[in-house]
């Protein structure tokens, strides 16, 4: 359709109340609450989910209530949703700075500045892509079109709110008989299904009975979750044996179950020396391949980003529904942006020589990423944004150049983490918010008020979203422990040590690649997923696989239903907001339980022995499962 055709929602000429008060103070709350558990999910399972849904339902659930309007939502959404963006950039990277072992602990004020500075270089750089994408209408936007009728939907009264705040707090009361923080009755593992001596800690356990990763699993679906879950198989499952073969470790088989225990229990230790690291190898073939394979997007991306630049304008007399932030100001907010990071690249090389070529580099790598993040969103929606590998890009080349220019040790591997750490936030939150503003074009939103409220989502989330990594750090296990893998900051860590710092394990990388490059010349489907796979705990790819075989369950149901395309769009719909549910009801309560085991204070200290974990732990997985299906599936009888 032409875009002069085009109608939104609500038409230009008509003034609906948009920007106010209680549609922003619920964008804010929204903005550090899906941030936190996206937090939470990203150390966990090494992937964030998209809020843009949740929040649109959230929002509508509780402005209803104070008569709010379809605009004043749109805002609320638009605010809130830019909190999960911003958790992605961090946790892929700066718990880097960690691993890395450059800070020995979380600096709030370090963090915050760079989570702030590329949160918001990367909605004022969406600013001036704007209207390029809103404009062509050979773009499909598939997840902004869906959330949009969503909402449509929401304004005769089905909103969905009682399905994701449900799930939400079921999910949040596993988690609290769950966690080891908690008061422990349902066991996190299901240890009879693989177990192999009577009292040793087997390596590779079954799913985890956790909502989390069961609703990932459900989200992403069966093709993505068995890829990941391959990754977990063939890594504990052939290599981990081979590993202990080659060792020595098979000659314990005629020692009897004790030594073959003790064996087993040593292998997490001899794993995360092994086979992580060519893991790691692994995704850095697989990062590039994606990018190769969207060579053509990235290059028409960057063209237009390019071309618009030289016809940029904001504010002025247009239409309501086409009026910028001033672009005027958007520059001079930008320019004033480069002066704290040109400051913190002092800092950490003492050189302003070095700190102006670093600022350059990120300056760059930033607009051109901003402009690829969003057109391969506006192709195949934000959950698919290949943002990890758009910053290991970034840390390369910054990492090259600073060996050209003689910078090592330490203070250069802080340098690339800075650089990788904004230009992977610009990256996320310039995805999110074209993926927004789009929605908000389609029901007539506002472009400035929306740009305003994505830069108060960015400061507020920016502000907050540093103390639930830092709790969980010190109360969810450690970064980079098996409870907080962290696979993307464990990428960026190694490739920083390994060529600033020379401490890079070229063996088992060099095997890593390879392995990733046989995978591309099978023509297997996301090398890059299957290594990510074999980083994670065997247990949380299992959950994610039993999360795409419930999906795929719902789905062949209700192909055998016959259900025409209006119902299957419906049962999508609610299917992903119980998933939602299940993922913020257990990250937010992770959260919590972190931080009371942070301040000292433990719930219980054992778990009763009259309940038995195994069988707990198994039912509540069965239980999730059926329930996952059935809620979604009522859409095909037309309940609610």
């Amino acid at each position: 359709m032409d875009e002069k055709q085009f109608k939104p929602f609500i038409p230009a000429d008509q003034e609906v109340k948009e920007f106010t008060f209680k549609a922003v103070f619920l964008g804010i709350i929204l903005a550090i609450i899906l941030g936190a558990a996206n937090a939470y999910l990203g150390l966990k399972a090494g992937m964030t989910v998209a809020a843009v849904f949740p929040a649109a339902v959230i929002s509508m659930a509780v402005l209803r209530i104070f008569n709010g309007t379809i605009l004043e939502e749109n805002i609320s959404r638009t605010t809130g949703a830019v909190g999960e963006a911003l958790a992605a950039g961090a946790v892929f990277t700066i718990p880097a700075f960690i691993l890395t072992g450059v800070w020995d602990d979380f600096s709030y004020i370090q963090s915050t500045l760079l989570m702030l500075v590329g949160g918001l270089l990367g909605v004022f750089f969406v600013i001036i892509l704007r209207r390029t994408f809103m404009e062509d209408t050979s773009l499909p936007f598939p997840e902004s079109v869906a959330c949009s009728e969503i909402v449509k939907a929401g304004q005769k009264g089905s909103t969905g709110a009682g399905l994701v705040f449900g799930f939400l707090g079921l999910a949040a009361a596993i988690e609290f008989f769950k966690n080891t923080n908690g008061i422990q009755i349902i066991g996190e593992k299901v240890k009879a299904m693989f177990h192999i001596t009577e009292n040793s800690q087997v390596p590779f356990q079954s799913p985890v009975s956790s909502p989390a990763f069961l609703g990932v699993g459900f989200i992403i679906g069966p093709a993505l979750a068995s890829i990941t879950f391959a990754g977990g198989v063939f890594g504990w499952l052939f290599l981990m044996p081979l590993v202990i073969y080659l060792k020595g470790g098979i000659v314990s088989l005629a020692g009897g179950a004790t030594e073959l225990g003790a064996q087993f229990s040593a292998a997490k230790g001899l794993y995360s020396e092994t086979v992580k690291i060519m893991a790691v190898g692994g995704m850095i073939v697989g990062a590039f391949n994606t990018l190769y394979n969207m060579r053509k997007s990235l290059w028409t991306g960057i063209s237009r980003s390019l071309a618009n630049l030289t016809g940029v304008k904001g504010g002025g007399d247009e239409a309501r529904t086409e009026k910028d932030i001033n672009f005027l100001y958007v520059f001079i907010a930008i320019g004033v942006l480069f002066i704290p990071m040109l400051f913190i690249y002092y800092h950490y090389t003492q050189s302003a020589g070095i700190a102006l070529v670093t600022m350059l580099v990120m300056a760059l790598a930033g607009f051109l990423f901003a402009a690829v993040a969003g057109y391969l969103v506006s192709i195949i929606g934000s959950s698919s944004n290949p943002i990890s590998g758009l910053t290991l890009s970034t840390l390369l080349i910054a990492a090259g150049m600073l060996l050209i220019l003689g910078m090592t040790g330490n203070p250069g591997i802080m340098a690339v983490l800075a650089v990788a750490t904004v230009v992977c936030c610009i990256a996320g939150v310039a995805g999110d918010m074209i993926q927004d503003w789009k929605v908000g074009h389609i029901l007539g939103g506002t472009p400035w008020r929306m740009e305003l409220g994505g830069l108060i989502g960015v400061v507020a989330a920016a502000l907050i979203l540093v103390i639930p990594i830092m709790i969980l750090h010190k109360g969810g296990g450690g970064i980079g422990s098996d409870a907080l893998p962290a696979p993307q900051a464990g990428l960026m860590a190694t490739m920083a040590k390994g060529i600033i710092g020379g401490q890079m394990e070229w063996g088992l990388i060099i095997a890593g690649m390879l392995f990733s490059v046989g995978l591309i010349l099978i023509k297997s489907p996301s090398p890059m997923l299957i290594c990510v796979g074999m980083y994670l705990p065997f247990e949380t790819t299992a959950a994610i696989f039993v999360g795409g075989v419930i999906k795929y369950i719902l789905d062949r149901q209700v192909e055998k239903k016959g259900a025409d395309d209006e119902t299957k769009s419906a049962v999508e719909n609610r299917g992903l907001l119980v998933a939602s549910g299940l993922v913020a009801g257990e990250a937010l309560m992770g959260v919590i339980l972190a931080a009371i085991v942070a301040a000292n204070f433990k719930l219980v200290s054992t778990r009763p022995d009259w309940f038995g974990q195994p069988i707990l732990g198994f039912l509540t997985i069965i239980g999730l499962g059926a329930l996952m299906i059935y809620f979604p599936y009522k859409a095909i009888s037309g309940k609610k």
